[in-house]
């Protein structure tokens, strides 16, 4: 084993893949078929840390809390990301343990519950913009953002999802944990969902507030915390696009960090969808990491060989 370390983001279709209810049946079966990039990695000698969206259980869970509503007692935003992040954790570590099995490699495999400090201050706490849960149709999300109070947008022309406040991650709590873990050889599944989000009190302490992270970003921060020379962003779709879904669509297989930052500025990348993926490349490589990977969940091993996806470096 090398000292390298790479950070592995799976999509929230890593889980529930279109047209899926997302019964957990479905989901360790999406889990199952999303390993063969993460096989890969650590066959080439790397140590692996492994985040993951949750944006459609945790935005299910809150449909669960609403239909209980006055039945039992209400579960806040927060504990349904902690909650969300330690069972999607336990379907990755046992899937990815029982592959590991199959092809001989003895490793072991961690779900680290992981809290992440945001600025209290962020002005993301009044202007909500992170797509969760199902999509809807126009009319019922309408009835949705008269009844429940909701704010509701259009994601990405698929249709129309709650959204709430995101604001940008600062640092990973248990980052020292995740190096330890990682130096003793053991892969590890970190930052679920964006991590749960905490404010840091003025006596130091740490405290739960009811919004969500985006997961990319969050694993770049991670991804800097740890020293990672590779992030790799594992979703729906083959490259980032400009002008995407338009008749003028281009595919992007190579992006120098100054594109990148151009490209985001003139508003090529859908807000929720490929944009936070985007700037997750440019934050980890503006920190110091080495290549950016956004490819999907199918084509990791192409990507990391330079033959797939879209792949971001400094020059």
């Amino acid at each position: 084993m090398n000292n390298k370390v790479i950070v592995i983001a799976l999509g929230g279709n890593a889980l529930i893949r279109e047209g899926q209810r997302g019964a957990n049946a479905e989901q360790f079966e999406n889990v199952q078929r999303s390993l063969d990039g993460i096989i890969y990695c650590l066959k080439q000698g790397y140590r692996v840390v492994i985040t993951h969206g949750n944006g459609p259980q945790v935005g299910n869970m809150l449909l669960m809390v609403e239909a209980s509503r006055g039945s039992v007692p209400e579960i806040p935003l927060g504990v349904c990301v902690a909650d969300t992040e330690g069972a999607i954790g336990y379907m990755i570590q046992q899937s990815l343990t029982n592959r590991l099995r199959r092809e001989g490699i003895d490793r072991c495999v961690v779900t680290v519950l992981t809290q992440v400090i945001v600025d209290k201050n962020d002005k993301a706490f009044t202007n909500p913009t992170k797509p969760i849960g199902p999509f809807f149709r126009k009319d019922d999300a309408e009835r949705f953002q008269r009844e429940k109070g909701w704010q509701i947008v259009e994601d990405s022309h698929r249709g129309y999802r709650r959204v709430v406040a995101s604001p940008n991650p600062l640092k990973i709590v248990e980052e020292r944990a995740i190096k330890t873990l990682l130096e003793a050889g053991d892969i590890v599944i970190a930052a679920g969902g964006g991590g749960i989000p905490v404010v840091q009190r003025e006596n130091g302490d740490l405290e739960g507030v009811d919004v969500v992270i985006d997961k990319d970003l969050a694993s770049s921060v991670l991804a800097r915390g740890i020293n990672a020379e590779r992030l790799v962003m594992l979703t729906g779709v083959e490259q980032a696009c400009l002008n995407y879904r338009k008749p003028n669509e281009r595919a992007l297989s190579k992006l120098t960090v100054s594109d990148a930052v151009r490209y985001l500025e003139e508003g090529h990348f859908l807000p929720g969808s490929m944009e936070p993926k985007v700037r997750a490349a440019i934050n980890f490589l503006t920190w110091g990491g080495d290549v950016a990977i956004i490819t999907s969940l199918d084509g990791a091993e192409e990507a990391m060989e330079g033959r797939r996806g879209t792949i971001i470096r400094h020059v």
